[in-house]
């Protein structure tokens, strides 16, 4: 937004008799727990399958769980969201490149094939070895798009502090899903063997807090919900819950299973809470008319957009 919309009095930027100019999200609350079993499958795959080029078995093991148990869960949120198992069949009748709701239905059906041949394969000597190897590269790679898309999906649509987001929402959620991913494993993998994960979990949480503030820099004050209502109380518990679960994790964490569990669940629930406010936010953003007409306005006033600009006085 220009210094003119930013500066512009908030009761200048007001819609027909204060009502929203946008309809808010339709979406449910199952949206956000796969917005976090997505980014934990994707990031867990590639963790999985570096521990085991790596050598580290018992780690990769531990992460193709971890990896299978949310790629299993994702299909069922988005599907209960939806309301009938047919609607997400519908999704992949073709495939739309100009789509993310399409181009991520193909990325989580195949990823969830993957992964789960993948993870029979470390449980199970009943997947052939070719099999087994192309899978866990073929879940590998599509682990990062499936833990990015659904930052392109959200900023995607009209609402502003998604939309404005756009540069930066996929860097958060592809952050917050190594956190995740580092942060499963430290909890289901002994201290022993977790050195790498312990690793990913705390170097993701520094980075995921960067993107997240170079994300409300350049929102602007378009950032307003990160501060007000729902989205700022979940944000405040999710800046909390991290830096408490990083600090343990990085401390106590490496020296037995009880607080390593304990730093890795602190980091889950950090994450869960910061997707949460993410998805809160987009409904404060929509309901809010002054977070759609002050960018239209600005934008107007700054010659980047054609209109009309009513000047009071």
């Amino acid at each position: 937004m220009s210094a003119a919309g930013a500066t512009r009095p908030r009761d200048e930027l007001h819609s027909y008799y204060g009502r929203p100019v946008l309809k808010a999200p339709v979406w449910t609350h199952e949206i956000p727990l796969y917005l976090f079993a997505g980014g934990l499958a994707g990031a867990s795959s590639g963790l999985a399958y570096l521990a085991g080029r790596n050598g580290d078995e018992e780690l990769a093991r531990r992460a193709w769980l971890n990896a299978a148990a949310a790629i299993g869960v994702s299909p069922v949120l988005l599907i209960s969201d939806l309301g009938r198992p047919a609607r997400f069949l519908n999704m992949l009748r073709l495939f739309k490149v100009t789509s993310p709701m399409s181009v991520g239905t193909w990325i989580l059906s195949a990823s969830g094939l993957a992964t789960t041949l993948a993870a029979a394969d470390a449980f199970t000597p009943f997947v052939p070895g070719r099999a087994g190897r192309a899978a866990r590269v073929s879940a590998a790679v599509l682990g990062l798009p499936l833990a990015t898309y659904t930052g392109a999906l959200l900023s995607d649509t009209a609402v502003p502090v998604w939309h404005g987001a756009r540069a930066t929402l996929p860097f958060v959620f592809g952050a917050s899903a190594a956190t995740t991913a580092g942060a499963a494993a430290v909890a289901t993998t002994r201290p022993e063997a977790a050195a790498p994960a312990r690793r990913l979990a705390v170097g993701g949480a520094v980075v995921t807090a960067g993107a997240l503030a170079a994300m409300e820099r350049g929102l602007g004050p378009l950032a307003e919900p990160y501060s007000t209502g729902a989205a700022g109380r979940l944000k405040r518990a999710a800046q909390v819950l991290t830096v408490a679960g990083a600090a343990v994790v990085a401390g106590l964490g490496r020296r037995g299973r009880v607080p390593a569990a304990a730093g890795g669940g602190l980091l889950l629930a950090g994450a869960l809470c910061e997707r949460w406010s993410i998805f809160r936010a987009g409904f404060q953003s929509a309901e809010d008319p002054a977070q759609v007409v002050g960018p239209q306005r600005a934008g107007i006033e700054a010659g980047e957009r054609r209109g009309a600009v009513r000047h009071a006085g």
